[in-house]
């Protein structure tokens, strides 16, 4: 499904720094990675205008909805499943829809904007789609890691250096309020930077229509309470790693909290949650191929304490991450990006 020549190695370098510093001005990339700033501008805009690539913003939990996400895995009726899971993509709760080979044909992650929702979503929606046979539903506790930590290993030491000194400036300092205490301009603020992360105050000034010095502190306020967190969106098999899953262990209760955070530490790891179900953890990871996701079974998370059993799910096709649509391995053409959540 994916062009894994797509990207040559200069591509794959830019990528790799946008991971590290996704607002970093196209000067310091290029200064970086030892090319021009119009070298790396142009680039960046074919990678974009490609459906490759796209710099959006995370947001956090707080404000992309009332409660934290569900994991749902659906089984289909035979032969099914891409249409189930094109259904599901549909619904505006779900953020993150993919067909799957293993206990469960579909996997997806949503969030319902209001709590009350939450039982017509679970209860009679997901489950009266055409096509789906039976759903399983398991609230997410916490998150470990999220897509936005995970970094393609192509930069050296004095290169990550150099960008991450640049990126703390929007690294969150405090921890989000809670949900519904924002003003309307921080609002309208997160609904640009959820569709553009790389979007400049100047940019948000137009956009608004306030004083350049007022969408500056409010794009501040809203990096640094983490309530935004600027992410590169382009499919893992495009970078090389052909091989995706979804890992779900059981775990003994005292042990939940250090396994989440030892799988968080792994290379592998894109989005690593506790659960209130029989998951308890679950790991989604990214791999070259299968002879790297064997080691990670036998040998990785066969030495972490506490986990009694897993079950592993392959992806075949993403439909969805993070609310944006895929179409053949690129971003659609037309998404859903006026909401964001934080997951894979």
């Amino acid at each position: 499904m994916y062009d894994t020549k797509a990207l040559d190695d200069d591509d794959l370098d830019l990528v790799a720094a946008l991971q590290h510093a996704p607002r970093a001005p196209l000067s310091l990339l290029a200064e970086v990675l030892g090319v021009s700033a119009s070298t790396a501008g142009r680039r960046l805009t074919r990678l974009e205008s490609d459906r490759l690539l796209r710099v959006i913003g995370q947001l956090d939990w707080s404000v992309s909805g009332e409660g934290h996400p569900w994991h749902v895995w659906v089984t289909a009726e035979p032969g099914r499943a891409t249409e189930v899971a094109r259904r599901l993509a549909d619904l505006p709760e779900t953020s993150h829809v993919a067909v799957t080979a293993g206990q469960a044909d579909v996997y997806c992650s949503v969030q319902p904007a209001r709590r009350a929702h939450t039982t017509e979503l679970l209860a009679r929606t997901i489950p009266a789609t055409p096509g789906v046979r039976s759903a399983r539903s398991e609230l997410v506790l916490s998150a470990t890691t999220k897509s936005d930590s995970w970094r393609l290993p192509r930069l050296d030491a004095d290169q990550v250096r150099r960008l991450t000194q640049h990126a703390a400036q929007d690294e969150p300092t405090s921890g989000p309020p809670r949900h519904g205490t924002l003003t309307d301009d921080e609002l309208r603020t997160l609904r640009l930077l959820a569709a553009d992360g790389r979007m400049t105050a100047a940019q948000v000034s137009r956009e608004l229509g306030v004083a350049q010095s007022t969408a500056y502190r409010t794009t501040q306020s809203l990096l640094q309470r983490g309530l935004v967190r600027p992410r590169v969106e382009i499919e893992p098999g495009l970078l090389g790693y052909t091989l995706e899953v979804a890992i779900t262990l059981t775990v003994s209760p005292s042990a939940m909290a250090e396994v989440a955070r030892s799988l968080a530490r792994h290379p592998s790891a894109r989005y690593v949650t506790t659960t209130a179900g029989t998951s308890c953890v679950v790991h989604h990871g990214v791999f070259r191929d299968e002879d790297g996701l064997a080691e990670f079974l036998t040998r990785d998370l066969a030495e972490l304490p506490g986990v009694t059993s897993f079950d592993v799910l392959v992806v075949l096709d993403a439909l969805r991450r993070h609310w944006l649509d895929r179409e053949d391995g690129r971003l659609a053409a037309h998404g859903k990006t006026d909401t964001a959540n934080g997951d894979a």
